[in-house]
């Protein structure tokens, strides 16, 4: 009898180890999956690199960083952005416009706008040598808006009233518990208009267009992508394969080896973009829309 056990204890010790350890196993196995390269990395150096801004922005701080570190990277001859954004908030837009305008004075970049272009996303790419926009996407609505909800009326429903201690006339502007009044709205007005200046300035300085008819191609028209060509938003119509060719025609590549964007790396890009999606719901800000 024992020699039967020890015959079959390694049988036995194997299914009791997957047994105990399926759900970790599986767990492995779907990471793997998710996860593995696709295929065998090339042996030749990564000269041109595609950078996603995909969803609200919120927070540049990622992109930024890959946009520095592809100016930096004497390897990489040509840089793509893909744009697919509502737009955002003020200065995060500012940050990626800029570090766009640092990157032109390196290398060539190429803005495609695989879907919305509008707002502050429009703001991000302005700086690009060339923006070509897919045939389908909507572009512009540059504009700015601060919004908050008066909750005074649920409040007192509820039976919720606000108490604060604050200094300065100023301080209460934007507050959700009543309705604003009209030195607040002249107040939030001021912002909002010398971001709005601002914003159109850098557009018509860097498309070359004319300030005073900023309301052609401003003023929160929201156009086609054929329209935002005949207002000169845009330099051209085309789909990814378009603007991969161009960016390699322009860095001057005699073969393009593309850089991949590393799949953990996308899956928190994604995750990160639906949260700050689901925050901004709650709080407002000041935003470019």
């Amino acid at each position: 009898m024992n020699f039967i056990k020890k015959i079959f204890y390694p049988i036995g010790a194997t299914i009791k180890y997957i047994q105990e350890h399926f759900k970790a196993m599986l767990f492995l196995l779907i990471l793997f999956l998710i996860f593995a390269p696709s295929q065998e990395k090339s042996l030749t150096p990564v000269n041109l690199q595609e950078i996603k801004l995909v969803g609200p922005i919120m927070d540049a701080t990622d992109i930024v960083q890959k946009i520095d570190k592809a100016r930096e990277d004497i390897n990489i001859k040509g840089v793509l952005i893909d744009v697919n954004s509502p737009g955002g908030a003020v200065a995060p837009s500012v940050e990626i416009a800029y570090a766009i305008k640092r990157l032109k004075a390196a290398k060539p970049v190429i803005v495609y706008a695989s879907g919305t272009l509008a707002s502050g996303s429009y703001y991000a790419s302005i700086w690009a040598n060339e923006i070509i926009v897919n045939p389908g996407s909507m572009v512009g609505s540059i504009g700015v808006v601060m919004q908050g909800a008066d909750l005074s009326e649920l409040m007192s429903k509820v039976g919720v009233k606000t108490q604060s201690v604050q200094a300065g006339k100023y301080k209460k502007v934007g507050t959700g518990d009543r309705a604003w009044r009209d030195y607040e709205v002249n107040e939030l007005n001021k912002v909002i208009y010398g971001t709005y200046d601002m914003f159109t300035k850098d557009v018509a300085d860097a498309r070359g267009l004319d300030f005073k008819k900023r309301d052609t191609f401003a003023n929160a028209h929201i156009f086609t992508a054929a329209q935002a060509k005949n207002v000169g938003l845009i330099d051209s119509l085309g789909v990814r394969y378009d603007a991969k060719k161009k960016i390699e025609s322009l860095s001057g590549v005699e073969f393009a080896n593309w850089s991949q964007e590393d799949k953990f790396d996308k899956f928190l890009k994604k995750l990160a973009a639906e949260s700050s999606a689901s925050i901004h719901t709650y709080f407002p800000e000041l935003t470019l829309r």
